[in-house]
């Protein structure tokens, strides 16, 4: 079964630990620390919409992708219920161009890091730069290889795979070690990372 149909199949039977409800505390500190400013904003990997959801909260212009249907589904409902505008779109990020760009501020909280080899998140990390601005950011939370825990949990990275997969689009402003937002007992770790597209990328 491919990565997509996978995560599509675990939507309609409802095996999603990583759909928490709530934005992710990560992608809360980041923009507010960083800052970044309101502005055209793409979310790949949206699920069920609460990420893209905090950030049309914060003004920013919306656009949430996912693969799943019944994830964008649920999320133009949670985004209904919320009373917020967001634009939420079924599309495989690697095989789709998303319409509504040139973006000033990619997301995504383990999509890139779902992607098995250095080649599919080199080419993740490229059209990711296509999609943005001059001068875009990306933010992308990945499961750290830093995390020595045993049973089912994200993809784990280590910060070599990070660098050599988005260096050459892409310079990283930071890479920070944190934890995913969880309703987990003990949350696995991840990186945290923010990078500024290159000229030319």
């Amino acid at each position: 079964m491919s990565d997509g149909n996978r995560f599509k199949e675990r939507y309609k039977t409802g095996d999603t630990p990583w759909d928490i409800g709530k934005p992710d505390f990560n992608l809360i500190e980041t923009v507010a620390k960083t800052p970044i400013k309101s502005c055209r904003a793409l979310e790949i990997g949206c699920g069920t919409g609460y990420n893209s959801i905090w950030l049309a909260q914060k003004h920013f212009q919306v656009t949430g992708s996912d693969i799943s249907e019944v994830a964008i589904e649920r999320a133009r409902e949670n985004a209904l219920k919320e009373n917020v505008e967001c634009k939420f779109l079924v599309a495989d990020f690697i095989r789709n161009r998303i319409k509504g760009g040139p973006f000033g501020f990619v997301f995504d909280r383990g999509c890139f890091h779902s992607f098995g080899s250095n080649k599919e998140r080199k080419k993740f990390a490229e059209n990711v730069a296509a999609c943005l601005g001059k001068a875009g950011l990306w933010v992308s939370i990945i499961g750290s290889a830093d995390d020595r825990s045993q049973g089912p949990g994200p993809p784990q990275r280590t910060a070599g795979d990070i660098v050599a997969a988005v260096e050459p689009y892409f310079e990283i402003l930071s890479l920070t070690a944190s934890y995913f937002g969880s309703n987990r007992t003990n949350p696995p770790r991840c990186w945290v990372c923010l990078m500024r597209k290159r000229s030319g990328a």
